[in-house]
């Protein structure tokens, strides 16, 4: 092997100046260098001047400067750029967004041919930005130029698509892939999970293990929520069996996916039990454990937990209290949920009650009987009521004899869908209930206009 070139001491000192750069003003400093020293083309000067702008959120300079100062600048520095703007994606940001794709219009049209380091890290803006269009366009390019065989380029393809929720185009590219790695496999399944497809997730599970291919971390994450979505409480368990043979860690993400798994398949004592082995907890951890205990509608452990939870000194959310007043309203603790709602709306936990707070708070006083309460907090609400909410005082009026309350629920529900004929059902129902067979006519009357 040749050894490199020495350095220039010009090239030298404007590479150690950027090692030390700290601010936008040395940035200029250094950029005025490179123009009088003329060192734009050096490419080991380039990478390093564009990753010193990016770390000071300066990557528009570097931009501007070397599309403006080269004329036809070499394709590292191209893909230098394009890869620090992918990496640097802002969601709400879209001109800048669409830089990588810019650099790589400026590229075709100076005739600088991309490689196969160009397309993932372009790919990988496009995926961010959930751009379908101009994913289909680059596929055309990649295969023009003959990259399709690189298994990069091949996954960051199968990337956007999923992104984009265009699983038909995924599984075609996944299909005629002549390589696949854990990569390709994990695409493939988070990106069915993302479209609601977890049948389409497991059975793409199965065929990866079929194929010999060990998951990762990622898959097992992505695998495992969509065995919580689908209920196939078998696979997950065969899921954490596999984790525990091969002597995995349970960081936060992968212990907090198990646990929400356990939970929602209805075996909340495996989930505690993972809980308990975890070194490391957050929010979302104590979040799949309290819901968990929720949908087992078990109340008080729900409420322990949640004390627990404040003691230990975890933030509690949104999604925390939701849960908690959920679990307090299928158990009737109402004392409890009232507790706990007069607390959020005085703001103790830094947030004031949602919509879905509101909603279990007058699904636990209609079920316990407390309709004038439930009417309250209705009224009180700056949110308008939801079908749920309508749902629990229609519910709770005819339980516990209020007949009157259940027909005035009912009527809201046929005004928020007039298309669904259960609510004029309901409504008719109602209205025999109470004797009023006129109304009952009137009813079906409408049902039959629509």
């Amino acid at each position: 092997m040749r050894p490199l070139p020495p350095l220039s001491s010009a090239t030298s000192r404007v590479l150690s100046l950027l090692s030390n750069c700290s601010s936008a003003t040395h940035i200029n400093q250094i950029q005025t260098q490179l123009i009088l020293l003329n060192l734009h083309s050096n490419t080991t000067i380039a990478s390093h001047f564009i990753s010193a702008c990016q770390s000071l959120g300066l990557l528009d300079l570097a931009h501007l400067h070397f599309l403006t100062q080269l004329p036809k600048p070499h394709v590292f520095i191209c893909n230098s750029l394009i890869r620090a703007f992918s990496h640097s994606h802002t969601p709400h940001n879209q001109i800048h967004n669409h830089i990588p794709l810019s650099i790589y219009v400026h590229m075709h049209k100076s005739s600088i041919l991309p490689n196969n380091f160009t397309f993932p890290f372009l790919l990988k803006s496009l995926a961010d930005s959930h751009d379908f269009k101009q994913g289909q366009c680059l596929h055309t390019h990649v295969l023009k130029l003959g990259h399709l065989y690189d298994i990069y380029v091949h996954n960051s393809l199968l990337n956007v698509y999923a992104s984009c929720g265009r699983m038909e185009f995924c599984r075609q590219v996944f299909d005629e892939m002549p390589q696949r790695d854990v990569v390709s496999w994990t695409v493939l399944i988070m990106g069915y999970r993302n479209s609601e497809n977890d049948d389409g997730a497991l059975i793409s599970f199965e065929q990866m293990q079929y194929a010999g291919v060990v998951p990762s971390h990622v898959t097992m994450v992505n695998a495992l929520a969509a065995c919580a979505n689908f209920g196939a409480l078998e696979m997950g368990v065969w899921i954490h069996d596999f984790i525990r043979r091969c002597g995995w860690e349970l960081d936060v993400i992968l212990g907090t996916t198990l646990i929400d798994m356990y939970g929602k398949c209805g075996r909340i004592e495996e989930g505690l039990a993972v809980f308990n082995s975890m070194k490391e907890k957050n929010t979302f951890t104590w979040n799949a454990l309290i819901k968990g205990l929720a949908l087992a509608k078990n109340g008080k452990e729900t409420f322990g937990w949640f004390k627990r939870m404040e003691q230990e000194g975890i933030r509690v959310d949104e999604v925390t209290l939701v849960s908690v007043l959920n679990a307090c309203s299928h158990s009737g603790l109402v004392d409890i949920g009232g507790q706990i709602f007069r607390s959020l709306s005085d703001g103790k936990y830094g947030f004031l009650p949602g919509v879905k707070h509101y909603a279990f708070m007058i699904d636990l006083l209609a079920r316990s009987g407390y309709l004038e309460d439930a009417l309250k907090c209705l009224r009180e609400m700056p949110y308008e009521p939801t079908k749920a909410i309508w749902g629990s005082l229609l519910a709770g009026g005819k339980t516990h004899g209020n007949l009157e309350l259940s027909e005035f629920a009912a009527r809201k529900l046929v005004e928020l869908e007039p298309g669904s004929s259960a609510y004029y059902v309901l409504l008719s129902n109602i209205y025999a209930e109470m004797g009023r067979w006129n109304d009952v006519e009137k009813v079906r009357g409408m049902m039959k206009q629509r």
